[in-house]
């Protein structure tokens, strides 16, 4: 393989990346906050800030059930990303006979969609949220990962080059558009712990796309794909079981704690009965 310059490529698109993340590394070290209110050190000095029990953080984020439920659904809209990027090439060159230029070609279309669909994905679940509140996106998360398994489905089955481009493309938004619609949700769940439960939900995009990389170890790739987006269309209705507290579900009412007056009058009642 010495000197093919199919082989050399990827290992060099690895330096670009890492020479760009070391000098971005510099530039936010030295010129962003550590937080929007401020640089913790300060925010220490000034007592406005105290220290953290990350023991206590990792529990409250895990004693909530929409931490979980989202963590799948991260799982299988990140995770289906991270798959699909590492299979996709292969995909094309197997399925439809193209060579490796080509193939990785046109798996980079996945990618590209980056640009503008995970941003797209947040603000439709902002305009949703300002539509029919909290309710408003769930229901957008339900739509998206539907929609993405959907896609999948199309894209495993598609029989033509054209149409599996398509269907490609058409999932693509649809992943990446389930990914910004879920960060849209986190920061309601528990305000107080809002990075813990965030790392919490983003390592369910590291575990979904291991289990879905051994789909691919395991069967062939059109079957491979065709599971992965049976199991995102199936884990969108997980979106019924989000109950925040404080904001109403798809199946739910709102959640609001009694306040001091109600729990005075139900202890009156009950003692009365």
């Amino acid at each position: 393989a010495d000197g093919d310059p199919a082989d050399l490529s990827w290992r060099v698109c690895c330096v670009i990346p890492g020479l760009a993340c070391t000098v971005f590394t510099f530039f936010v070290i030295r010129s962003s906050d550590d937080s929007p209110k401020g640089n913790y050190n300060k925010r220490k000095q000034l007592g406005l800030m105290q220290k953290p029990s990350a023991g206590k953080h990792i529990t409250a984020a895990l004693r909530d059930h929409n931490t979980w439920l989202l963590l799948i659904q991260y799982g299988c809209c990140f995770g289906v990303e991270l798959a699909t990027t590492n299979a996709a090439a292969l995909y094309f060159q197997g399925e439809f006979e193209l060579g490796t230029e080509a193939a990785a070609a046109l798996a980079s279309t996945f990618g590209f969609m980056n640009i503008f669909a995970r941003g797209l994905g947040g603000f439709l679940s902002d305009i949703s949220n300002a539509y029919r509140g909290m309710r408003g996106r769930l229901c957008w998360q339900l739509v998206c990962f539907f929609l993405e398994g959907v896609f999948v489905m199309v894209f495993a089955r598609a029989r033509t080059l054209a149409g599996a481009i398509s269907a490609l493309m058409t999932f693509s938004i649809f992943v990446q558009g389930a990914e910004g619609s879920t960060f849209g949700i986190v920061p309601y769940l528990n305000p107080a712990v809002t990075g813990t439960v965030a790392g919490v939900i983003g390592a369910g995009g590291n575990v979904g796309a291991v289990i879905f990389s051994i789909f691919f170890r395991q069967m062939e790739y059109r079957q491979a794909f065709f599971l992965m987006g049976a199991c995102t269309s199936a884990i969108s209705f997980m979106s019924l079981g989000i109950w925040i507290k404080g904001y109403e579900g798809l199946l739910f009412q709102r959640r609001i704690p009694p306040g001091p007056d109600e729990e005075g009058r139900g202890t009156a009642d009950d003692g009365a009965g």
